[in-house]
């Protein structure tokens, strides 16, 4: 379901570019410093985004280092509070969500990558037992939502955008409306995003998809109406906040990078 909240890198200049890289790349490092190394595999660019988003609203002290990994020996890597913020939300939605398939279907590989996941877990539930509790809370309500074959696609995507409501949220100070609002409205464009991309598949191999347990033929005119309704409370909370930093590289990921995602999708769904 992650994955839709990335630039696109056809519009980005070279410093721009260089900035992305070291924050999703300082991400992946703290992953590995606070996790495992295989926990960077469950990596997602939605919190190179998340991580932007706080540092430009936020302005910490950045440390910055060369050679981020063997894999890239090139590129820079940047560190912060929000970068290792980000990471330790990226672990917890990893253990949360694999744990959820594990209970629901029993897949030891889902037990197995829970495991990647669980030892550093104890430590992000003390540091972060708001964000914690709320992802396993909706994780837990969605799947139970979707088991039960629930038609209402608002009640689906309004239970992941709470979730993300609650991760975009660091803290709970002046900012937190705004940043709630846009976690909200964020999380219900990509469920959605991702149920109109999924309409076909999930058709065919019979799985649970709101719109089809709604009864809805595929219509995409009408998806993409919900969509940008999404995206419009989206940048409504996005443009209150007062972002200096990053804006331009938090611009292209919302207004552009977030769109181009939805339509490389659809094209290799084989849906236009």
């Amino acid at each position: 379901m992650f994955g839709y909240v990335s630039a696109n890198g056809a519009e980005l200049d070279k410093a721009q570019r260089k900035r992305y890289s070291a924050v999703y790349c300082g991400i992946c490092r703290s992953i590995r410093d606070g996790g495992s190394q295989f926990a960077r595999f469950g990596l997602s660019y939605d919190m190179a985004f998340l991580a932007l988003l706080l540092i430009s609203l936020y302005e910490p002290e950045e440390q910055t280092g060369p050679h981020a990994c063997v894999l890239h020996p090139c590129r820079t890597y940047t560190d912060n509070e929000f970068i290792r913020y980000a990471a330790d939300m990226n672990i917890a939605l990893g253990y949360y969500n694999a744990m959820d398939d594990y209970q629901d279907e029993g897949k030891l590989t889902a037990k197995a990558v829970a495991g990647i996941f669980e030892k550093s877990l104890p430590r992000i539930q003390s540091a972060y037992p708001r964000q914690c509790k709320a992802i396993q809370t909706c994780i837990e309500k969605l799947s139970q939502l979707e088991r039960e074959g629930c038609a209402d696609p608002d009640a689906c995507a309004g239970c992941f955008g709470e979730l993300m409501g609650h991760i975009l949220v660091y803290k709970e100070d002046r900012w937190e409306p705004e940043l709630r609002g846009l976690g909200m409205a964020l999380g219900r464009f990509i469920y959605l995003a991702d149920a109109a991309v999924d309409y076909r598949h999930d058709r065919k191999k019979q799985q649970y998809n709101p719109f089809l347990a709604m009864g809805m033929e595929e219509d995409w005119s009408t998806w993409e109406q919900y969509l940008v309704l999404a995206m419009g409370r989206c940048t409504e909370h996005y443009e209150r906040l007062p972002l200096v930093q990053d804006k331009k590289l938090l611009d292209n990921i919302l207004y552009s990078g977030i769109w181009l995602e939805y339509r490389r999708r659809q094209k290799g769904k084989g849906t236009v």
